[in-house]
C-alpha cells in the first residue's frame, strides 16, 4: 500500500498483533511493514522509532481495561476489578510484562488507569502519599503475577524457533526441577502426592488469594487509622 494509506493507529493496531504473535524480540519495522503491505520507510514517516512503536502500542491496549465507575461501587469491589481488568490485559499481551522492564512507557492509556487508582485509594480512605504506595502495592503485585504466563510464552516461542520439540525440552525440565525439590522436605511431601501435578502448576486462584490478602491489610491498615483518630 501507499504510504498515505497508512495511519498511526493501523500501525499501532497492527504493532500490537505482531507483538502478540511474536513477541518483544519479534518486533522490527521491517516485519510490521510486510503486515501492513507496505515499505519500512512509510511506517518510518508515521513513527519514528521501535521505541516510539513499543510506547504506542503498549498505551493503546490499556484501553482494553475497564474502569470502574468510583461513584457506584465500594473501593474492595471497585480494587478488585481493576487489578483482574489489568491482570488479564497482562495475560493477553504478555510481551508488556517485558517492556515494563526495557522500556519506558507512558501515554493517556496508562495515565487515565494510574490516576483512578489514586482515586480509587483515596476513596478508601488513604491520606494521598499512602494512596500512591496501595497503588503501587497493586501494581506491582499485578505485574509480578503475570510474570510466570509472560515467561512461558517467552520460552516456547524461543523453544519452538530452534526447531526442537519444546514440549519434550519442558517435560524433561519439569523432571529435573522435580528432583531438585525432591531433596527439601516440604516440596517432597507435595511432590509426592497425587496433587503433585496441580502443585507444580500452582493453584489456580493464586492470584486471587494474593490480591485478596493485599486488600485485607489495607483494609486492616484502614480501620487501624480510623481508631487511632478516635482516641
Amino acid at each position: 500500500m501507499a504510504r498515505d494509506t497508512l495511519t498511526a493507529d493501523r500501525i499501532i493496531r497492527t504493532a500490537v498483533e505482531l507483538l502478540d504473535d511474536e513477541g518483544l524480540d519479534g518486533l522490527n519495522m521491517r516485519s510490521l511493514a510486510k503486515r501492513l503491505d507496505s515499505a519500512a520507510t512509510a511506517v518510518y514517516w508515521h513513527i519514528k522509532t521501535k521505541d516510539d512503536l513499543v510506547r504506542l502500542a503498549s498505551d493503546a491496549i490499556w484501553h482494553e481495561v475497564e474502569l470502574p465507575d468510583l461513584d457506584a461501587t465500594d473501593w474492595r469491589t471497585a480494587a478488585t476489578a481493576h487489578a483482574s481488568g489489568m491482570h488479564a490485559m497482562l495475560i493477553r499481551h504478555p510481551w508488556l510484562v517485558q517492556a515494563f522492564g526495557s522500556h519506558f512507557l507512558y501515554g493517556p492509556g496508562q495515565a487515565r488507569h494510574n490516576d483512578l487508582s489514586l482515586s480509587l485509594y483515596e476513596k478508601a480512605g488513604f491520606a494521598a502519599a499512602d494512596a500512591d504506595r496501595a497503588a503501587a502495592t497493586v501494581l506491582t503485585f499485578v505485574l509480578g503475577s503475570a510474570l510466570g504466563p509472560a515467561a512461558q510464552v517467552s520460552l516456547n516461542r524461543r523453544l519452538g524457533k530452534k526447531g526442537v520439540d519444546a514440549e519434550q525440552l519442558m517435560a524433561d525440565a519439569l523432571t529435573q526441577a522435580q528432583e531438585t525439590a525432591m531433596r527439601f522436605p516440604r516440596l517432597r511431601e507435595r511432590l509426592g502426592t497425587t496433587a503433585a501435578t496441580e502443585y507444580a502448576a500452582a493453584p489456580d486462584d493464586t492470584f486471587t488469594f494474593g490480591l485478596q490478602s493485599i486488600l485485607d491489610g489495607f483494609e486492616a491498615r484502614l480501620t487501624a487509622d480510623r481508631a487511632s483518630r478516635r482516641e
